[in-house]
């Protein structure tokens, strides 16, 4: 079962040379540039939501002394090989 999907306009300032590109890529690829739009803001939100959340969940973990021992420190260097001195 597929969930209907509300949208609404909004409108956006482009410089020229990227409403150009955006124009040609429309034309490759047989979508409208409102999708094309649409769906690089919608992976641009997802991600920096991601990024966000990560940072704050490592906020957190640091606010709570949630930090690496010395000695898991010393095993990770092991691991990678890494001389971490």
């Amino acid at each position: 079962m597929t969930v209907a999907r509300m949208s609404t306009t909004m409108t956006i300032r482009l410089e020229e040379d990227v409403k150009l590109r955006l124009d040609r890529l429309a034309d490759s690829t047989q979508r409208s540039k409102s999708f094309l739009a649409a769906e690089a803001i919608r992976a641009f939100v997802e991600n920096n939501e991601w990024q966000v959340a990560e940072i704050r969940a490592a906020l957190e973990e640091a606010d709570a002394g949630d930090f690496a021992s010395e000695d898991e420190l010393a095993a990770m260097a092991d691991k990678w090989k890494v001389n971490a001195h």
